[in-house]
């Protein structure tokens, strides 16, 4: 099955299952960047971030290129986020 196959089924599956069919095309297709990317973003959307982050820097790794590159810079900017005007202990 192709990627792009898998993400059409996915788009209303629970994050378990996206993640385990995510996880068996990569073990499957290990230079695949853009499945990376899929994973990560499943994985940001359930709040686990350090799993997304892991994600978005494989796919970096084996394509510089990817877009996986603008979701990691995102969500830098969204972990870097404070703001000033409220209290930070």
């Amino acid at each position: 099955m192709k990627l792009e196959e898998i993400k059409i089924g996915l788009r209303t599956a629970p994050y378990e299952v996206s993640v385990e069919v995510l996880t068996k095309y990569i073990a499957e297709h290990p230079e695949d960047d853009e499945a990376l990317t899929c994973r990560g973003m499943k994985h940001w959307g359930a709040g686990k971030r350090s799993l997304a982050l892991n994600d978005y820097l494989a796919a970096i790794e084996i394509n510089p290129d990817s877009r996986a590159r603008e979701a990691l810079r995102a969500a830098t900017e969204i972990l870097d986020y404070r703001n000033k005007d409220l209290y930070n202990p």
